[in-house]
C-alpha cells in the first residue's frame, strides 16, 4: 500500500528531501541553544563576566533566527510536498476510475468514489507532512536531547528511559483501539454522501410528495452515526493529553528535586540544571508531537487503504497486445453468447444469444422489464464481456479491437439520458469536438431538436444546468440523440432514448434516419411497438433469452408475447393511430 502511495510524490520528491533535512539542521540549533544557556548561566551570570554574557547572548539570537529560518524553510517545502501529493493522488485516482469498466464501476458507488477522493486524501495530505516534518523532527529531537541530557548528568537522564516505555505503550492501546473505529467513520461517510447526493439529485420529487421529514431524519440517522462513532474515537484519543502531561510533569519534576540535591551537594551548577530541564522539555514535547502523528496517521491509515483500493483496482476490461483500429462496417453477430454481472452462471442475464445484424439495417428490440435488452446491447461495445460466446463487430470479435477505436464507432443513447453543464453546442460537441456549427445543426434537425432550440434567446448558446435540469424529458433526449449523430457512426444504439418524446416525433425521429444514415446499423430499444415497427427485423426477448425474431407482420402472425404487446397498446390507444 505504501509503495502504492508514494509513487504519487514524483515531481514532489525534491521538496519531500529538503523538507526533512530543514528539519533536522533546525532540530540540531534548538539543541545547542539549552547548552549555550547553561554557559551563558555558570561562565557568564554567575561569574559576572559581562564579556562573556554579551558573547553568548548574540549567539543565542543568531542561533534563535538560524533555527527559524530553517523552520521557515522546512514548513515551506513539506507544504508544497504534501499539497503536490495530494494534487497526484486526485489524479491518479480519478484517471484510473476513468480506466474502469461498468464492471468496476458497479464495485463503488459514487459517492463512495467522491469520499475517498475528498476527505480521505485530504487525511492523507495532512499525514503526509506531519511525517516528512514532525515525524522527522520528534525522533531527531528526542536523540539529541537524550545525548545532551545524558551527556551532562546521566543519572538524572535515567529518568527519561523510564517514562519513555510508559508513553510507548498507552499511545500503542490508544492506536490500536482507536483504528477500527476510524476506518467504520469513512465507511460511513460514503453513506453520508449518498443521502445527500440521492436528496439533491431527486430534490424535486423529495418536495413533491412531502418528504422532506423523512429526509431530514434519514440524514439526522446517518449523521449520528458518524457523530458517535467520532465521540467514541475522540474518547480514546482523550487519554492522549492527561498521559503525556503526566509524564512530562513527573520527569520535571523528579529532576528538579534530584538536581537541587545535586546543586547543594556541588555536584551539579545551576546552569546544567536550567539547561537538563529544558533538554527534558524538549524530550517530552517531542514525545507529544509524536503522539500528535500517531493519531493522524491512525486516520490517514484508514484513508490510506480506501484509496488503495481505488489505485490498485485494474479494469477487467483490456486492450490485446496488437489490437485492431479499423472497424470496417456495422456488422453484428452475436455468437452463442452467454452473459451474467456476477459472473456466476447461476445468475446469467443472456442465455445462449445467437443473432446476426447486417450493415445499414434497423433492429427493434422489444420485451417485458427485466428482459436483459439494455444487457444485450452494451455488449457490442464491449461496456461489459460475455462469459460465454463471442461478440462480432464489423466481422472480428469485440475483444480483438482497440477499445476507444470500438467506442468511437458505436454511439450509444442510454435509458437514462445525462448532459453536462454547458452550452447545448458545448454538449453536442461531445459527439465530435470539431464540429462545425453547420454539422450540429444538421444533427439536431435529424433528431428533432432544431425547432426547440430555435425558440430558446440564446438558440445553440443556451446553458444547461447541471443534469440538464432546465429542458424537458424529451428535449433532453433529442440532444442526446444528436449528440450520438454528431459521432457519425457505424452503429447507433437507442436505448429506450424516446420514450419522453410523442409518437409523431417519434416517427420524424425514424424517418430522417432512414432518409439521412441509410449505412448506420441502427437498433432501437422501446416500449412502444409503434417505435420498432418498421425495423428491418424485431427480437423479442423474454428473461434473457431471444423469444422471437421477424418483421412487425411477421411476429404479429407467429409470436404470442409480440401479439399481447401489440393488442395491449392497440386498445389502450398506445399506437400512431
Amino acid at each position: 500500500m505504501i509503495k502504492q502511495l508514494i509513487k504519487s510524490v514524483r515531481e514532489y520528491k525534491r521538496d519531500s528531501f529538503l523538507a526533512p533535512i530543514f528539519v533536522t539542521l533546525e532540530v540540531i540549533i534548538e539543541v545547542i541553544i539549552p547548552y549555550l544557556m547553561a554557559e551563558l548561566i555558570d561562565k557568564g551570570i554567575d561569574s559576572g563576566n559581562m564579556s562573556f554574557i554579551l558573547k553568548m547572548g548574540i549567539a543565542l539570537v543568531i542561533s534563535c533566527v538560524i533555527s527559524l529560518s530553517f523552520g521557515a524553510l522546512s514548513g515551506k517545502y513539506a507544504a508544497n510536498a504534501s499539497a503536490g501529493f495530494a494534487k497526484n493522488l486526485r489524479k491518479d485516482m480519478f484517471y484510473n476510475v476513468q480506466k474502469f469498466s461498468f464492471a468496476n464501476i458497479d464495485k463503488f458507488s459514487t459517492s463512495s468514489i467522491v469520499t475517498r477522493l475528498t476527505t480521505d486524501i485530504t487525511n492523507v495530505q495532512n499525514a503526509y507532512q506531519m511525517i516528512i516534518r514532525i515525524a522527522v523532527r520528534s525522533p531527531l529531537m528526542l536523540l539529541f536531547s537524550l545525548i545532551m541530557a545524558f551527556g551532562i548528568n546521566h543519572k538524572l537522564s535515567i529518568i527519561f528511559l523510564v517514562a519513555i516505555p510508559v508513553l510507548g505503550v498507552g499511545l500503542y492501546i490508544i492506536m490500536s483501539h482507536a483504528h477500527p473505529i476510524f476506518e467504520r467513520v469513512f465507511k460511513i461517510y460514503d453513506k453520508l454522501n449518498n443521502v445527500v447526493q440521492e436528496n439533491l439529485r431527486g430534490i424535486r420529487v423529495v418536495k413533491s410528495f412531502v418528504r422532506e421529514d423523512y429526509e431530514e431524519k434519514k440524514f439526522k440517522n446517518v449523521s449520528g452515526d458518524i457523530y458517535n462513532d467520532f465521540v467514541k474515537a475522540e474518547k480514546l484519543l482523550s487519554f492522549n493529553a492527561p498521559l503525556m502531561q503526566f509524564s512530562a510533569y513527573g520527569c520535571i519534576l523528579l529532576i528538579s528535586w534530584f538536581g537541587a540535591n545535586l546543586i547543594v551537594g556541588k555536584s551539579m551548577t545551576t546552569g546544567e540544571l536550567t539547561s537538563l530541564i529544558a533538554y527534558a522539555m524538549q524530550i517530552l514535547m517531542s514525545l507529544m508531537m509524536l503522539s500528535m502523528v500517531f493519531v493522524m496517521i491512525i486516520m490517514a491509515r484508514a484513508s490510506a487503504e480506501r484509496i488503495s483500493e481505488i489505485l490498485s483496482e485494474e479494469s477487467d476490461l483490456n486492450n490485446p497486445e496488437n489490437p485492431v483500429t479499423e472497424i470496417k462496417n456495422g456488422d453484428i453477430s452475436f455468437k452463442n453468447v452467454n452473459f451474467g454481472y456476477s459472473k456466476k452462471r447461476k445468475k446469467l442475464c443472456l442465455k445462449n444469444i445467437n443473432l446476426e445484424i447486417k450493415s445499414g439495417e434497423t433492429v427493434g428490440i422489444i420485451g417485458g422489464t427485466g428482459s436483459s435488452k439494455s444487457s444485450l446491447v452494451q455488449l457490442i461495445p464491449r461496456l461489459y464481456d460475455t462469459i460465454d460466446g463471442d461478440v462480432l463487430v464489423g466481422g472480428r470479435n469485440v475483444k480483438e479491437y482497440d477499445i476507444e477505436a470500438l467506442r468511437g464507432e458505436v454511439a450509444m443513447v442510454l435509458q437514462k439520458n445525462v448532459l453536462f453543464s454547458g452550452t447545448i453546442k458545448e454538449n453536442l460537441r461531445w459527439g465530435d469536438e470539431n464540429a462545425s456549427d453547420e454539422d450540429i445543426e444538421r444533427v439536431c434537425r435529424l433528431a428533432q431538436a432544431d425547432e426547440f432550440i430555435q425558440t430558446f434567446p440564446q438558440k445553440y448558446n443556451t446553458y444547461i444546468e447541471q443534469g440538464g435540469s432546465n429542458v424537458s424529458g424529451g428535449q433532453k433526449q433529442r440532444l442526446c440523440i444528436a449528440r450520438a449523430l454528431l459521432k457519425k457512426p457505424k452503429i447507433l444504439i437507442l436505448d429506450d432514448s424516446t420514450s419522453a418524446v410523442d409518437t409523431k416525433t417519434d416517427s420524424s425521429i425514424r424517418r430522417a434516419f432512414k432518409e439521412e444514415i441509410p449505412n448506420t446499423t441502427k437498433i432501437i430499444i422501446a416500449q412502444r411497438i409503434s417505435s420498432v415497427e418498421d425495423a428491418d427485423k424485431i427480437i423479442v426477448m423474454e428473461n434473457g433469452e431471444i423469444n422471437g425474431i421477424g418483421t412487425h407482420d411477421e411476429l404479429l402472425k407467429n409470436n404470442a408475447i409480440y401479439q399481447e404487446v401489440y393488442n395491449s397498446q392497440v386498445k389502450g390507444g398506445g399506437s400512431d393511430e
